[in-house]
């Protein structure tokens, strides 16, 4: 609901780019770093996987072409059939062959490129950290508690949370780790394993209020009672 709210706010206030960066953040976990330095070649190049709704895109130094990655860990992550699918169709789009022709020939093949046709620089794109700024002021003024404080990394955050909890459902802990783990392309198992940690006090905090409130509201009840 709230992935809902953030991307409803970004495509009514900020650029076509910047709406899918924050979906390939939300759905892939990848970095913003990684995410401005995907090809168009990485996307044609996704393998499948049968049946399950999805592929695998090839990032780091390893993948045909490269595409950087924190640690320079090599990988496949996944991506939704219908993300794919519109990227794809935005890789093709007048709005992009417009900002391509203006992109030097080592710069043509980026996936997203500035309406300059530079590419966005990792991490610290400045373009990128503008219409964040702008996003959050459009958040304020709609009200969206979800926005204060909002920033790119937190996409993929919600990812690597939302894909353990549902990876613990289905399989054992030490193969829910591992599936995060290689889809978080984290180098060390101790970063997945705050994500369980983050879960469990999250679990224990809900449970805690919920019987704070239940006795809170017996109380109440036999206050007004008597």
């Amino acid at each position: 609901l709230e992935i809902k709210k953030i991307l409803a706010l970004t495509d009514s206030n900020a650029t076509e780019e910047l709406s899918l960066m924050l979906r390939l953040g939300f759905f892939t976990g990848l970095r913003l770093g990684s995410i401005t330095d995907l090809k168009v070649k990485t996307l044609e190049h996704a393998t499948t996987v049968p049946g399950a709704g999805w592929k695998r895109l090839s990032v780091g130094p390893g993948a045909r072409p490269p595409v950087a990655t924190k640690f320079s860990v090599s990988g496949t992550v996944p991506i939704p059939d219908a993300l794919l699918d519109t990227l794809q169709e935005y890789s093709i789009s007048t709005r992009r062959l417009k900002r391509q022709a203006l992109a030097l020939p080592e710069h043509q093949d980026f996936l997203f490129l500035t309406r300059f046709g530079n590419p966005y620089s990792g991490e610290d794109s400045r373009a990128v950290n503008v219409e964040m700024t702008r996003l959050r002021k459009a958040g304020k003024v709609a009200e969206l508690p979800v926005m204060r404080g909002f920033h790119f990394h937190r996409t993929r955050a919600t990812f690597a949370t939302e894909l353990m909890k549902v990876s613990l459902k289905f399989m054992p802990a030490g193969d829910a780790i591992n599936f995060v783990r290689e889809a978080c392309l984290h180098k060390d198992e101790s970063t997945t394993m705050k994500y369980i940690k983050f879960i469990e006090a999250n679990k224990a905090m809900a449970e805690a209020a919920d019987a704070f409130t239940e006795s809170f509201m017996g109380l109440a009840k036999g206050e007004c009672d008597a």
